[in-house]
């Protein structure tokens, strides 16, 4: 089945400075510095990118970091564990949105 996704591009994500290598560089830079070890681990940092990745749905970084965490001795059940995390907190704020719905259902209401 052919999706708009193509997994093939992940490995092309490298590409992507071609035409502004310098800005390109500079978020490399900003990408790498984020990722290493400091008051997180890099283990830490990746589970948090992965269920970041869940929540604002990119298909990209759910494999990278999914490859990246296996490679790192993490678990399915710990994985899937984070991605709990991101639905729940995704979902939360879906329902913490709804005030603005409520407020205005009291505001248009006579």
């Amino acid at each position: 089945m052919k999706t708009y996704y193509n997994p093939d591009d992940l490995v092309q994500f490298g590409n992507m400075g071609e035409d502004a290598p310098e800005l390109w560089e500079k978020f490399m830079s900003y990408y790498s510095k984020v990722f290493e070890e400091g008051a997180l681990t890099a283990r830490e940092k990746a589970l948090i990118a992965l269920a970041v990745a869940h929540a604002v749905q990119c298909p990209y970084c759910i494999d990278s970091y999914t490859q990246t965490l296996l490679e790192m001795g993490v678990n399915q059940e710990q994985m899937i564990e984070a991605v709990h995390v991101a639905a729940a907190i995704r979902g939360g704020a879906t329902l913490a949105h709804g005030m603005q719905t409520k407020n205005a259902i009291r505001k248009l209401e006579l």
